[in-house]
């Protein structure tokens, strides 16, 4: 059985590219070709065509008027021992 699955990725400074498969392939082993085709900056959607409105982000950034923000109190919180993991 060949399933065909189009991933757009992003390869991070390291050289390191992170694949995930959809979970019914877990346990499996599998035969995987990569074709590695550069996406042209050009081919990136602007935040227009994304369907935000044009300057959403920059009226928006930083904008927050009213209360101040405030965390309330977290409860406890449970202690792991982190040299059983």
């Amino acid at each position: 059985m060949e399933h065909k699955i189009l991933v757009h990725s992003h390869v991070g400074s390291d050289g390191i590219l992170q694949l995930q498969v959809p979970t019914e392939f877990k346990d499996t082993d599998l035969k995987v070709t990569i074709t590695i085709q550069s996406v042209n900056p050009a081919e990136k959607k602007t935040p227009e065509e994304l369907g935000w409105t044009p300057g959403f982000f920059e009226r928006t950034a930083g904008a927050w008027e009213g209360e101040p923000l405030t965390r309330a109190q977290q409860g406890e919180f449970e202690e792991r021992l982190w040299e059983l993991l």
